[in-house]
């Protein structure tokens, strides 16, 4: 089929018209890349992206996503996010042949966020050594608010004030001392529940529990929340983890 000139220009004059009267825009804004891939579940990585673009452009990296993880991919990025997901062990697994690219990018000026596996990737037996120090298993502390593996809904101490927050087994991290960090909460038993730190250039900000946890997944396990679902302590996170 012959498609005329006087159609041709039509169409121009169309999307010239409809830039002119404010059409979309392109997305300017820093990117964030989100690893989607067998180190996370759809649920979290989707989760983490939302919160992430109330402040940022967001797309999804990993092995059978369109943009790869690698060196070349994280030089775009603001920020790169290491949603929830599996076991340690199984994300370690996943996880440890881009353990070299991860690490130069954060030490040359990158940002990482990791979220409850995120968290305890970020540790070092085994993991990434973001931190100073290292993570463990926050169920099995002595006085841990929960023992259990199943997801719930834990208080913790949030810049002083007292919040709750939903929790599947997450991580608390535990410190060298001397450790230049910014705790932003702490569990009941004072283990550190999310912080702040420096890495090279860089920055690493963690959390054990969930801030990103959206209504459906309260619904869907029919937890509840008495401070509300709110993007507020996620957004901290993010903040401080971006500031320079």
């Amino acid at each position: 089929m012959t498609v005329s000139r006087r159609l041709v220009l039509t169409g121009a004059v169309a999307a010239g018209l409809l830039a002119a009267c404010g059409g979309p825009a392109p997305d300017t804004r820093p990117l964030a890349l989100v690893y989607r891939g067998k180190a996370s579940t759809g649920a979290c990585s989707d989760a983490v992206a939302d919160l992430l673009r109330t402040r940022l452009r967001v797309e999804f990296c990993g092995p059978e996503e369109n943009l790869p993880l690698t060196a070349e991919s994280l030089a775009k990025a603001a920020v790169y996010a290491q949603p929830g997901g599996g076991s340690l062990d199984d994300g370690w697994r996943a996880m440890r042949r881009y353990a070299d690219v991860i690490t130069s990018y954060v030490r040359g000026g990158g940002r990482y966020l990791g979220f409850c596996l995120g968290g305890y990737l970020a540790g070092a037996t085994p993991g990434f050594s973001l931190l100073p120090g290292d993570t463990e298993q926050y169920i099995a502390t002595s006085g841990a608010e929960v023992r259990s593996t199943r997801d719930t809904v834990i208080p913790v101490d949030w810049q002083g004030q007292r919040r709750r927050m939903y929790f599947q087994d997450g991580p608390d991290f535990v410190l060298q001392p001397g450790a230049s960090v910014t705790v932003l909460a702490r569990y009941t038993n004072d283990k550190i529940a999310a912080l702040v730190t420096p890495y090279g250039k860089g920055r690493v900000g963690v959390v054990g529990p969930h801030p990103e946890a959206p209504e459906s997944w309260y619904r869907d396990l029919r937890l509840t929340n008495p401070d509300g679902v709110t993007p507020d302590l996620g957004l901290q996170l993010v903040d401080r983890t971006l500031s320079p």
